[in-house]
């Protein structure tokens, strides 16, 4: 059957009978292999990640079989070592199924010292802190490593881990870390990433334990997990003596011309007195000397409210050092806003002409609207003083004349405030203004990046980063390298270089903007250095611009002049290029450096800067970074087209004149989004004019060209200019609704309150939710729940000082009524921690395994001797057991496949005594072979003359033996050599021979 001769094929019948001492060789190996293999793993020299692979070994019974089916004319000895030689090749591969890890065993220890410098501290006792590391690191075995951190609101590495410390005396930290808040989570995550995972763990943590952001649960566990342990060091205090002001009352209802009263509520541990002021909208008010008791204390001041708007209330008290540790919570923050008449606020640009918005706030004016001019400098930084304007309009500004506190803040007061924002283009607004990627882009209805089929020349930027000498220079440049490549649109391109540990190279070369998380990403993890000279660097930048397709090519270099000049040539090729380099020089030194970039700056046409603070470096990078937008602007004269007016903007207007200008841009992909004018474009494309969304509680709107006589020169005689200008400012600006819900908010000492409450004529449930914006971009939704009739109420923890935002919006039965608020927060819960919490720090030693230090007669014993726990990590070597199974493989063919006669080896070696009798042996051989073969010969002859007989009879053996004589006559008589001692060519002619006379016919 088919089967049974597979099954032959696979496993053939042996020659001879098999016994159990057959198997024994397979036997011994199995044993052997599995020994080696157990051993290795128990005794954690190797680890196999995959054992199940070890059942392959099977196949050996396979190998055994056909060895023994297999026997050829190989001595019994190599028929052995080539089966072994199998086995091995087997076991070797199957052991590489295995995933083979070589284990090391690591006995080296990794201490993290973490820093405590939050003002709960003190300086002070930051500065004994490092000491007792100098202390204890100093005394540190060898091959040890140490790192410190140090931490506050966020942790920073002072030191990276290593095994040497270097610590001078007057330790200062170099970090920027802001100190008005604890995170131990931080700080404690940040350590664990710094211990190598071949070495043991463990943190030294010096704090007062108190924490006031971040959540130590899952921290924790992770450190469990890794076995690393947190010896803790406290630090211990307790103010007996402590002044701080709670809140600030204020009432929640006021009108006009009325009196009104503020509480101040002060709290201390001890008598005393002290001198409260309270100031409104930074002007003082009241100013008393007042007496305290331990505890509470309730003051009361007298205000009026002269005119509708924001009023901001500050509340101070001035107590001596006896009687007050920390003076950061001596104030307290309240706010009123009385509302009164909308106004406008127009914001013009303080580079620009004035009389460029002359006719528009004419036109504002004269549609009976109060009106505010100021320049961007004078826009307030926080979206509660922009509360006093229904609307607030940008008039042709560019975005560096702002800082990015500003634009957020006036993206906030649109989206949580209702306040309109309407954009009015020209050649320093959107696009060219550096707009891009900003919270301005963000609230307006259009974007930046033109998505359309209309190809824009493109531009390729490429900055150059130097090493500078100020405290945080890398982090300054990295900053605004990041600004700068965020103005640019996504098909534009971007560069960066730097001087690394590598020379002159690409952080990344030019790359398409779309590509910025890659960027970020890059430039976030660069190693910028100090360069010896510009020279091969902006060689290198050259070479890169060159090679794009850019339109327009530009490079900005930031540095503190210390590197060597150009060369002339090099200048020469860069304005043969067509490639302008702007040099922007931070803290030089000295005249000769200024004067040598900026004659770089001047001879290639680029701009030369010289900040006095890095506060001044973003807005001089946009405004580099603006110069490849230029081709965003359209200086082309069209009639504007309606595409619609669902929201009345242009009621009782049915032509319009035309404009001169506008900038591209591309209406969001939005349903909200109403484009209402548009350029006329043969190819259909949709270039906006006029664009209006709703934007949070407010609209915001986005005019592409100006209001002005450069682009609009037209508009200025036109009879319905002013009606234009009301009619969209009426849509845009916010509208005072009479809602049901009215809210109150304010700051509990480390715990913010919501309450809102419902007044609607019927009484329902509702579900209220709030979205809080507040400092450091935090944005929380809290549900508030129901705490008495009509009444909800939520409380979040403050985890930062500054302005917080509330919207919150109550939907129930048909009903949806949105109400919204906000409250200060002087200072921040850090300051009002007046003891240590030693708890926490006795809790995370406890559940790591660690020590307190405080406790202990030697730490440094405790840190680095006791407790070592040898860390083993593993590496994969089946790299090296391929190689090992390379070399036997040729090894097995020559067992089998070559011959090789010692004898001759030795005889080619000179070492065989016995050379001239193999030599007459192999003479007497081949004599004798001649003689048999004559014999023969002259047999097949005889037999040829002769008749054939009918039937043949064997030769009886006598005869054979008679033929075979030798003839004694021709040779002499040689005695017959045992087949032992016999070299491999004589039992090779002997088999030859007797195989011969086997087949010898009868």
């Amino acid at each position: 059957m088919k089967w049974k001769q597979r099954l032959q094929s696979v496993f053939p019948s042996p020659p001879r009978r098999v016994t159990w001492t057959d198997a024994l060789p397979l036997i011994l190996f199995l044993a052997s292999y599995a020994v080696v293999c157990f051993v290795l793993e128990w005794r954690h020299v190797l680890l196999f990640a995959n054992p199940i692979a070890f059942c392959l070994m099977g196949i050996t019974v396979w190998v055994w079989w056909m060895h023994l089916c297999g026997l050829s004319g190989l001595s019994r000895r190599r028929q052995m070592f080539a089966f072994i030689t199998r086995l091995c090749l087997v076991g070797l591969l199957v052991m590489v199924l295995a995933e083979p890890r070589s284990v090391r065993r690591q006995d080296g220890l990794a201490v993290v010292y973490l820093v405590d410098i939050s003002d709960s501290i003190g300086d002070r006792t930051v500065d004994e802190a490092f000491q007792f590391i100098a202390e204890t690191a100093s005394q540190k075995p060898k091959n040890d490593m140490v790192g410190i951190i140090v931490f506050g609101r966020h942790a920073a590495v002072e030191l990276p881990t290593h095994t040497t410390l270097a610590l001078n005396e007057g330790i200062t930290v170099n970090s920027l870390i802001d100190r008005d808040a604890t995170n131990l989570e931080e700080a404690l995550s940040l350590a664990a990433a710094m211990i190598p995972e071949d070495h043991q763990g463990r943190i030294v943590l010096m704090s007062d334990g108190t924490e006031t952001e971040g959540n130590l649960s899952d921290v924790v566990d992770q450190l469990t997990a890794r076995e690393i342990a947190i010896d803790v060091m406290p630090i211990e205090y307790n103010h007996e003596n402590e002044v701080w002001l709670e809140r600030l009352e204020l009432p929640e209802n006021v009108k006009i011309g009325e009196n009104y009263q503020a509480a101040v509520i002060l709290s201390s541990l001890k008598k005393g007195s002290g001198k409260l002021t309270l100031l409104e909208n930074g002007n003082a008010i009241f100013e008393e000397r007042v007496d305290f008791e331990a505890g509470k204390n309730r003051y009361v001041v007298p205000i009026y409210l002269r005119e509708a708007g924001y009023y901001e209330y500050t509340a101070r008290i001035d107590t001596s050092t006896d009687t007050d540790n920390l003076s950061q919570n001596n104030e307290a923050l309240n706010y009123l806003y009385l509302a009164g008449e909308g106004r406008i606020l127009l914001v013009n640009d303080p580079e620009g002409d004035p009389r460029d918005s002359e006719t528009l706030a004419r036109a504002i004016r004269e549609s009976k609207r109060k009106l505010d001019i100021a320049t961007a400098y004078d826009v307030p930084r926080d979206a509660m003083s922009l509360m006093p304007y229904d609307c607030v309009i940008f008039n042709n500004v560019a975005a560096d004349m702002f800082d990015t506190v500003q634009m957020e803040a006036v993206k906030d007061a649109a989206r949580n405030f209702g306040i309109g924002f309407v954009m009015v283009g020209g050649p320093n607004s959107y696009g060219p203004g550096g707009y891009h990627r900003t919270a301005i882009e963000e609230a307006l209805p259009v974007t930046m990046d033109i998505t359309k089929k209309k190809v824009l020349p493109m531009g390729a930027l490429a900055i150059i980063l130097h090493t500078c000498e100020f405290a945080d220079g890398n982090t300054w440049g990295k900053r605004i390298t990041k600004q700068a490549i965020k103005v640019l649109g996504a098909q534009d391109e971007a560069g960066v270089l730097a001087y690394t540990q590598n020379g002159e190279e690409w952080v990344f070369e030019l790359t398409p903007v779309a590509e910025i998380d890659m960027m970020l990403r890059k430039i976030n993890g660069a190693q910028i250095g100090d360069m010896p000279s510009f020279a091969n660097t902006m060689q290198l930048g050259l070479k890169g611009l060159k090679a794009s397709d850019a339109s327009a090519k530009h490079m900005i270099i930031i540095s503190d002049g210390d590197p060597g000049p150009p060369s002339k040539a090099l200048i020469d090729d860069y304005r043969a290029a067509g490639v302008s380099v702007s040099m922007v020089a931070i803290f030089p030194h000295g005249g000769q450096d200024i004067s040598k970039m900026r004659r770089v700056a001047a001879v290639t046409g680029g701009r030369y800067y010289f900040p006095a603070s890095p506060n001044e470096l973003p807005s001089i990078f946009i405004k580099e970074s603006k110069t490849l937008k230029r081709s965003m602007i359209q200086n082309k004269t069209i009639t504007p087209e309606l595409e619609n007016d669902l929201d009345g903007v242009l009621k009782g207007i049915d032509t319009m004149p035309q404009l001169r200008g506008y900038v591209l841009t591309t209406a969001k992909n939005d349903h909200s989004v109403r484009t209402i004018l548009k350029a006329p474009n043969e190819e259909d494309e949709l270039e906006p004019i006029l664009s209006i969304w709703r934007y949070g509680l407010g609209t915001t709107a986005a005019f592409t060209s100006d209001l002005s006589p450069n682009w609009a020169a037209d508009w200025m005689d036109w009879d319905k200019y002013r009606t234009f200008v009301e009619q969209l400012l009426t849509r845009v600006s916010r509208v005072e609704k009479t809602g049901n819900l009215r809210m109150r908010s304010f700051a509990s000492g480390s715990q913010g309150v919501l309450q809102v409450e419902d007044f609607h004529e019927n009484e329902t449930f509702l579900e209220v939710q709030a979205v809080v914006s507040g400092p450091n971009g935090i944005e929380e939704t809290l549900a508030l729940k129901q705490v008495g009739p009509r009444r909800y109420q939520a409380t979040m923890p403050l985890r930062a000082k500054g302005r917080y935002q509330v919207r919150a919006v109550g939907v129930g039965e048909g009903r949806k009524d949105e109400t919204h608020g906000g409250f200060l927060v002087p200072y921040s819960p850090e300051y009002l921690r007046f003891r240590s919490n030693p708890t926490v720090l006795n809790s995370l030693s406890r559940k790591t395994a660690g020590e307190s230090l405080a406790d202990q007669k030697d730490p440094v014993k405790t840190i680095y001797e006791t407790r070592r726990k040898p860390r083993m990590s593993s590496l994969p070597i089946f790299f090296w057991l391929l190689i090992t199974l390379a070399c036997l493989i040729p090894l097995d063919v020559a067992i089998r496949r070559i011959q090789i006669d010692i004898h001759v080896i030795k005889g080619l070696l000179g070492l065989n005594k016995t050379a001239g009798a193999s030599g007459q042996l192999m003479g007497a051989l081949l004599e004798r072979k001649r003689t048999v073969g004559s014999a023969l010969d002259s047999q097949r002859a005889t037999t040829t003359n002769k008749p054939r007989p009918q039937t043949q009879t064997r030769p009886t053996t006598a005869a054979r033996q008679a033929a075979k004589k030798p003839d004694t006559a021709a040779k002499p008589p040689q005695q017959e050599t045992s087949p032992e001692n016999m070299s491999t060519t004589e039992r090779l002619l002997r088999m030859k021979r007797q195989r011969s006379d086997d087949e010898e016919p009868t």
